[in-house]
Parts: structure tokens; C-alpha cells; sequence
């Protein structure tokens, strides 16, 4: 009997507990979300943006529009002084993140809203060095110079996050020495190339130096696709392949590796041949295979004054 008195008080707790579950779940409270009245009197809260701020923009962002005083000029180029010496490296020279894997500036939002150092500061002198930024040793005003150079390059970013030189005019490569250029063409050039033969005139043909700089360490003016056929080009390396039979086959050299090598014929074919060790024979004649051996060679001085000098051959 107690056995069967237990039995009967479980089932009907059971039976009440299921009922009050199905009673919740048919009629749920209703909830009356309450209505505040703002008081005639109270003032808004002041936007976090600034009184420049225009309507619907995110704090911080690639907005042009977060308006700072202009900086101090003095200040700024010591600011660009200080972060190409403790900061480049991990940051980058353009501020987008350097070989040290820093961040990039230009999208952080602690840079975007920074107004007078209030926020870049503190990460210099080590706030966040438990998230891998170091404390950089300068001083505090050192400090601040370098939140307003950050400050500065971020002001010329452009809509949509446009590279902060855009609209600039591009540095002039001419920074070489002309005089030592004209040496450096008489002693590597002049046995192939001469400024009074085929590079008369070549500053007024090219008349951009990049692109004048571009072609002779190139070894020739690059072509548009489709404006000068590759098998009459002086600039093809042509192929001649002597077969086992004695058969010669002459022809623009297509591709060339251990196992295969293809020549386009004079009538646009083209022909493959298997290599196995030196058959058949091939004889390669390369016309830019100077200037190919020479890109291991210059030094940046060579190719700045070697252009310094072309550009005056007008």
C-alpha cells in the first residue's frame, strides 16, 4: 500500500507539472513595452562625432569628414621622423602595415578618431602590450608628434578608402647622375647600341622617363598585344633544331624545357619536339640575352644614371 501511495503522488505531480507547461505555452504574458515622454527641458546627449559630423556617418571610418585643427608643420615633420625610426617597420612606410606584421593604420579606428594624441599616446607608451604592442621609449610630446603625423597622412585618404598619394603628382625618378650614366653606356652599351644610331632621338620617342627606364632595362620598347607579329619581332629568341635525320627546323621560339621544346614556323605552325638529353640539337639565338644577364648586375645607381643619361638624348 505505501509502495502504490508513492506511486500515485509522482504520476499526479507529473500530471500537474505537464498541465502548467501547456498553460504556458498556449497563452504567454503580453508584454507592454513602456513609453518614455522626453521632458521639454531635457537637452539631448551631444554627439560622440563632433559638431562637424555629418548626418548618418560611422564614428571613425574612411570618412574625410572627421574634422581635426589643422596640425602644427614643425610638429608633423617630427612625427614623420620618429615613425620612420620606431614605427615603420611594424607599420609600414604608407601607414597599411609593414614586414613586421603591425597593423594597418588607415583603417584603425583608434588613428581615425584620434583628436590630439588622447588616444594614440597611450598605445605608444604601452597600453597594449599584452596584445603585442610594444611600449616605444620616447617622450610624451615625441609621442604626440607622432599621433599628428599619423593624424596627418590619414586626413589626405580619400572616398572609399583611397590610397591617401591619390590625385598627387607621381616623384620623378631622374635622380641620377647623367655624366656617370654616358660612362657607365660607353664601357656596357655601346658595342650593341649608339645615341648617334638606333637610340637617336629615343627621350623624344619615349618621352616618359619611367617608361623610357622601363624599356632599356627591358631591352626595348614593350608592345601593345596584337601591334607587331612575335615571329618578325627583333626581340623573339628564334630556335634552330637539328634532327637525327640531318633535317634543320628554323622558327620563333615558343617554349623550351628539359623534355619539350615548340618554335612557331614563318607560316604561323607551330612544331614540338621531344628532347632527351642533347637530341635533338638545339641552337637558341636570343637577342636580349645580354640584358637578361645584366638584370643580376645593375645596382639602382646604374639604372638612375644610365636613365639620367638617355633622357638627354633628344
Amino acid at each position: 500500500m505505501l509502495k502504490s501511495g508513492f506511486v500515485a503522488a509522482a504520476l499526479f505531480g507529473l500530471l500537474v507539472m505537464v498541465a502548467n507547461r501547456a498553460q504556458a505555452q498556449q497563452a504567454p504574458p503580453a508584454v507592454t513595452p513602456a513609453v518614455q515622454t522626453p521632458s521639454p527641458q531635457s537637452n539631448p546627449a551631444p554627439d560622440a562625432r563632433g559638431p562637424n559630423a555629418a548626418p548618418g556617418h560611422k564614428v571613425g571610418g574612411f570618412v574625410p569628414g572627421q574634422k581635426r585643427p589643422p596640425g602644427d608643420p614643425a610638429q608633423i615633420a617630427r612625427g614623420k621622423t620618429l615613425f620612420g625610426v620606431n614605427c615603420r617597420s611594424c607599420h609600414g612606410a604608407d601607414l597599411r602595415g609593414g614586414d613586421m606584421g603591425g597593423p594597418n593604420l588607415l583603417r584603425s579606428q583608434v588613428a581615425l578618431r584620434d583628436q590630439d594624441g588622447e588616444l594614440i599616446v597611450p598605445i605608444i607608451q604601452g597600453s597594449r602590450q599584452q596584445m603585442g604592442m610594444p611600449a616605444i621609449p620616447i617622450s610624451p610630446d615625441d609621442a604626440k608628434a607622432v599621433a599628428a603625423y599619423v593624424r596627418s597622412v590619414i586626413e589626405t585618404i580619400g572616398t572609399q578608402g583611397k590610397p591617401p598619394d591619390e590625385g598627387k603628382p607621381a616623384p620623378s625618378i631622374l635622380v641620377g647622375n647623367a655624366s656617370e650614366g654616358k660612362s657607365y653606356f660607353e664601357v656596357k652599351c655601346s658595342t650593341c647600341h649608339s645615341p648617334t644610331g638606333d637610340l637617336q632621338g629615343i627621350a623624344t620617342k619615349i618621352s616618359d622617363p619611367k617608361m623610357l627606364q622601363t624599356a632599356w632595362v627591358a631591352g626595348g620598347e614593350r608592345r601593345g598585344r596584337g601591334e607587331d607579329d612575335p615571329k618578325d619581332s627583333a626581340r623573339t629568341p628564334k630556335a634552330t633544331i637539328t634532327l637525327p635525320s640531318g633535317e634543320s627546323v628554323e622558327g620563333s621560339l615558343v617554349r623550351i624545357d628539359d623534355f619539350l621544346i615548340t618554335v612557331e614556323l614563318a607560316d604561323g605552325t607551330q612544331r614540338t619536339f621531344r628532347r632527351n638529353g642533347d637530341v635533338p640539337k638545339v641552337a637558341i639565338q636570343d637577342p636580349l640575352k645580354f640584358h637578361r644577364d645584366m638584370l643580376s648586375q645593375y645596382t639602382d645607381k646604374d639604372i638612375h644614371d644610365v636613365t639620367a643619361y638617355l633622357v638627354t638624348l633628344k
